[in-house]
């Protein structure tokens, strides 16, 4: 049984060409997950084991109406990538980077709760 996710989750991956990206893509495609599209700036039309990358994640979402985010970049940007894939009205977002500056956590958590998220 699936809480979150199930056979109708379509999976977009913000970092998908960094390591620690195309480490956990790789694992999600093996496991049977459907990611339907990874978003890195400036490597638009690329594509990765597969999976078209675009720039942006509206982007992404308006190509492959992809319903979760995954979120696998560095410190600094995960704020920033939190709010990009809220403001795209993703209703499923999943952060996993670790050391993020505290006052940009707190300004993410205010962006995708007054969206009506749960963080």
């Amino acid at each position: 049984m699936s809480i979150l996710i199930d056979k109708n989750t379509k999976l977009l991956v913000q970092g998908i060409t960094g390591s620690q990206g195309m480490l956990h893509t790789r694992g999600c495609i093996d496991y049977g997950t459907n990611v339907v599209a990874g978003v890195t700036p400036g490597k638009g039309g690329q594509d990765f084991e597969g999976v078209p990358i675009f720039n942006s994640v509206l982007e992404a979402v308006k190509a492959t109406d992809a319903n979760a985010s995954m979120i696998l970049v560095p410190p600094a940007f995960a704020a920033d990538a939190i709010m990009e894939a809220a403001a795209s009205e993703i209703p499923l977002i999943v952060a996993i980077t670790e050391g993020v500056p505290v006052v940009d956590m707190v300004q993410a958590v205010d962006f995708v709760s007054k969206k009506g998220f749960v963080g």
